[in-house]
């Protein structure tokens, strides 16, 4: 269980958490998520109040404040003991297992990196909401502990050499098949509905057979 600690400042009280490792998965990007869950859970007077500082949840509060800081304290508390459960966003996943957006988008979407499902939020400010894929904590850290990632990168450099290697053999084809400015192009003419080119048909129009 992680312990709080007190102690203070002038006549601000300081009460500090340390977020566990096993829910950073060191992360910076994941620390501040973890900050911005957990004061979703506070009243909203006390949600400034709480701040990241070197890896810990501060909780600071001074005797105008208003704040309940038990009540509050306990709150985070409860938070913190299970943060580690909170599933992994798009931007946290990248930072966690430095990945770019683009392979991440790759691989969920060829089925190599296992979504745990979707969320939906909606935009600050904005009427519009937005649908992100989201991941298991502890799928993501085996990914970051074994060399899954490294395989994937050197597949799809091998695939896109080969892309580039059927694109160039491509071009150099249709290049060979173009005729040059030394072979002479044969014109024909256009012809008629119904026209021809057999032999002598001019005479045979002008004749016909019954005439």
């Amino acid at each position: 269980m992680t312990k709080r600690r007190t102690h203070k400042v002038q006549e601000t009280t300081v009460v500090s958490w340390p977020i566990p490792a096993e829910a950073s998965l060191g992360s910076p990007v994941r620390s501040k998520g973890i900050l911005q869950e957990v004061r979703t859970r506070l009243p909203k007077a006390a949600q400034k109040s709480l701040q990241l500082s070197g890896g810990m949840l501060e909780l600071r509060s001074d005797p105008n404040s208003g704040t309940d800081l038990q009540r509050v304290s306990e709150t985070i508390e409860n938070a913190v003991a299970n943060i580690h459960q909170r599933l992994v966003l798009p931007r946290e996943i990248e930072d966690i297992l430095h990945i770019k957006a683009g392979e991440r988008r790759r691989w969920v979407a060829d089925g190599r990196l296992q979504s745990a499902g979707t969320k939906t939020v909606k935009l600050r400010g904005r009427a519009r909401s937005i649908t992100f894929h989201i991941f298991d904590p502890v799928y993501v850290t085996v990914l970051r502990d074994d060399a899954t990632v490294d395989e994937w990168r050197e597949r799809d450099a091998e695939l896109s050499a080969e892309r580039r290697r059927q694109s160039a053999w491509a071009r150099a084809r249709n290049k060979a098949d173009k005729p040059t400015g030394d072979t002479p192009v044969k014109k024909t003419s256009r012809k008629r509905p119904g026209q021809t080119n057999l032999k002598d048909w001019a005479e045979f129009e002008r004749d016909g057979p019954l005439k």
